[in-house]
């Protein structure tokens, strides 16, 4: 069973290196120091690791019970695995030893020493189950028009039918579909909820022992019949620490590894943590509910946009850490990113002339339009209201009158997919993944997360044939005329990228994920890290 509630003695592993200077002289810590750091690259084991979360809760970690962002599948692909995984170099074997492609077909050779957790073993018919199973019951992160059908060849060699042409399968479907005990889930009608202790049976390095949802924790034990070997930490564990105090919080040594703000990484690494200086992977972007009047209409989404001023956004809620979004959706320090796409360098008086072609006139200090002011909401959560304010500003002085509205995440997330919102500040991570995340950011992608744009038959046709080109030279041609039609028309507003930094007290090596786990979640949590 479970245990809810399981109290934790301690809170660091057997190799800690923070350890209360008791005699006071800076030459034992450092010998101190030293001895960890060369403890940490050996095969010795790690009792128990600990990991700061500033949200805490990211839902019951089964297939279906995750919240279906970045940090949920991290919790879940810890129980879970793969057909095919990532490290810190690329695609590396998970559950199948080696692949290749013929056709419109992928034959994965299958590894013969993976037991499920509760010691049945697992054959070719867990993934056709799988495939089978998650077009009934699609998964959220995967789409279960990819695959035609699946095939035992024999009991460890399966092909995988695709529906056609698609250049990042491996990535996309091998590399991020969880694979499910066909013993347990042929038995269950509703996977989302499915949340007895049976739903957490994988194949991963770690088994769940207790999670508490008020207080947002996690403890995993280590899998010692993992087929990769008995990883070397022993238990996990993910507690609830805010941005503001994550440094504070391994300086104490009260947590391994976190999160850490830009501004706190110099100070980190000359304390002796190890500190991670991720890509430009997570965009902070603003949603338009482009089915509604006005903002149907691209030119007022124009006006929005040019009235936002993102470099003082950068400048300011960012402290400078972070670099201004370019409306094509991906970062300029990123390869696929085409810099010749409009620019909407901030520019009020330009938002106006545009209202004022739309029909508007200024009275006051706000447009109207047949005698209404030109009013809208704005969703917020608490980790945004910051940028908000400031963006409710700058759009109140171009003569938009604005109102902020602030909830959970999940209250903003729900409102957006079901289209009931004017404007929403959210973000969105694996800006660094293949480029299949333009079609998740801007087609059918997740509800919550994606512009959801079909009015733009051009565009459609350009990200499903962009997805669908195996040829790479041409595939980044597609890629850039995706971004200029992304910024021509602003089905949502890019607004930043910020920074991002890892720090983490060296016991393990863990490092930022190649092109980002599975999907391209920018997170320095590869569970390989806690296996080798």
């Amino acid at each position: 069973m479970i245990r809810k509630n399981l109290p934790i003695k301690g809170t660091r592993g057997a190799l800690s290196s923070k350890v209360p200077l008791a005699l006071g002289f800076a030459v034992v810590g450092l010998l101190l120091l030293i001895f960890c750091n060369m403890a940490a690259a050996s095969d010795e084991t790690i009792d128990m690791f600990t990991i700061a979360d500033p949200t805490g809760d990211w839902g019951f970690p089964s297939p279906y019970g995750h919240y279906p962002r970045g940090p949920g599948y991290i919790r879940m692909s810890l129980i879970f695995d793969t057909l095919v995984w990532k490290d810190q170099n690329g695609y590396v074997p998970a559950l199948a030893e080696s692949w290749q492609l013929e056709d419109d077909a992928y034959v994965f050779d299958l590894r013969k020493n993976a037991t499920w957790q509760d010691g049945e073993p697992f054959t070719a018919n867990d993934v056709v189950f799988t495939i089978d199973y998650t077009k009934e019951h699609p998964y959220p992160l995967v789409s279960p028009k990819l695959v035609k059908s699946a095939e035992a060849l024999d009991d460890y060699t399966v092909k995988l039918y695709l529906n056609g042409s698609y250049a990042p399968f491996i990535e996309m479907v091998a590399g991020a579909l969880p694979i499910l005990p066909e013993h347990i889930y042929s038995n269950v009608a509703n996977p989302a909820e499915f949340l007895e202790d049976e739903a957490l049976t994988g194949m991963g390095p770690f088994k769940l022992v207790d999670y508490d949802r008020a207080q947002g924790t996690y403890l995993y034990e280590a899998y010692d019949d993992y087929y990769l070997g008995a990883p070397k930490v022993k238990q996990l564990r993910f507690v609830k620490v805010s941005n503001e105090m994550a440094a504070a919080a391994l300086e104490k040594g009260d947590v391994d590894a976190a999160t850490v703000p830009p501004e706190k990484a110099e100070d980190l690494g000359v304390a002796g943590f190890d500190v991670l200086r991720g890509s430009h992977d997570g965009i902070t972007k603003l949603m338009v509910n482009h089915r509604k009047e006005p903002f149907s209409d691209a030119r007022f989404r124009q006006a929005l946009y040019y009235a936002i001023d993102r470099q003082a956004l950068v400048d300011t809620v960012l402290r400078g850490y972070g670099i201004i979004a370019s409306p094509g959706l991906l970062a300029h320090d990123n390869d696929l990113c085409n810099p010749n796409v409009e620019t909407y360098d901030y520019d009020p008086a330009r938002a106006g002339e545009l209202l004022e072609e739309l029909g508007y006139t200024k009275d006051g200090q706000y447009f109207t339009k047949d005698g209404e002011p030109l009013e809208m909401e704005m969703l917020v959560t608490a980790t945004d209201e910051r940028a908000g304010e400031m963006i409710k500003q700058q759009l109140e002085q171009a003569g938009f009158k604005v109102t902020l509205r602030s909830l959970d995440s999940k209250a903003r997330d729900s409102l957006v997919s079901e289209w009931d919102f004017d404007l929403a500040l959210n973000s969105h991570g694996g800006m660094g993944a293949d480029p299949e995340i333009l079609s998740r950011l801007i087609g059918e992608g997740f509800s919550f997360n994606s512009a959801r744009y079909f009015e733009n038959q051009e565009l459609n046709d350009l990200l499903s044939r962009e997805v669908s080109e195996m040829d790479p030279d041409r595939r980044k041609e597609l890629v850039d005329e995706v971004q200029v039609l992304h910024a021509q028309d602003l089905p949502m507003l890019p607004l930043y990228y910020a920074d991002s930094c890892w720090a983490h007290d060296g016991l393990i090596d863990m490092y930022y994920t190649k092109r980002g786990i599975a999907m391209g979640t920018p997170i320095a949590q590869n569970k390989q890290s806690f296996v080798k």
